[in-house]
């Protein structure tokens, strides 16, 4: 078998002899590539190299982004005020990279405007429209009327 490592006679040796050198450094004899004709080995300590490997996969996992996903909820009723207080924090969350679910909520009676509410889910994506992109245009589940938008990659 062919036996490579840091500190270690890279060559080809026997089974036992690669076992001997491996035990003489106080490290361990770790299979490479098994497949070929000659199978290569590494000796290394297997334990830091375990240890090593879940560092970088936790450094790995900080790194990534994390999406967030923010909450707007709005009724069939509401105000222009109000309206435009739930815009401005709806920019600058998409600014920020969350993704945005916006809702209209019918309580009782006023499921039965429903246009009122598509209108305001689409005056809001229009406004929005610089910002972020629409991934799912207003469409009702149960009592509310749902729309999904993402940022838009400026960096």
């Amino acid at each position: 078998m062919r036996v490579v490592g840091a500190n270690v006679e890279e060559g080809i040796f026997t089974k036992e002899e690669a076992l001997a050198k491996a035990i003489e450094l106080e490290l361990d004899l770790v299979e490479i590539f098994g497949k070929g004709e000659v199978p290569v080995c590494k000796i290394i300590d297997f334990s830091k190299f375990i240890y090593e490997q879940k560092k970088k996969q936790k450094e790995i996992k900080t790194k990534s982004a994390k999406t967030v996903l923010k909450e707007i909820r709005f009724g069939p009723n509401t105000d222009e005020h109000d309206f435009q207080f739930k815009l401005n924090h709806a920019r600058k969350f998409l600014e920020e990279g969350a993704k945005i679910k916006a809702y209209v909520h019918f309580k009782g009676r006023t499921i039965v405007y429903k246009e009122r509410g598509e209108i305001l889910l689409l005056k809001f994506i229009k406004e929005l429209e610089e910002v972020g992109k629409v991934d799912q245009l207003p469409k009702m589940e149960g009592k509310r009327m749902i729309v999904m938008l993402n940022p838009l990659k400026t960096k």
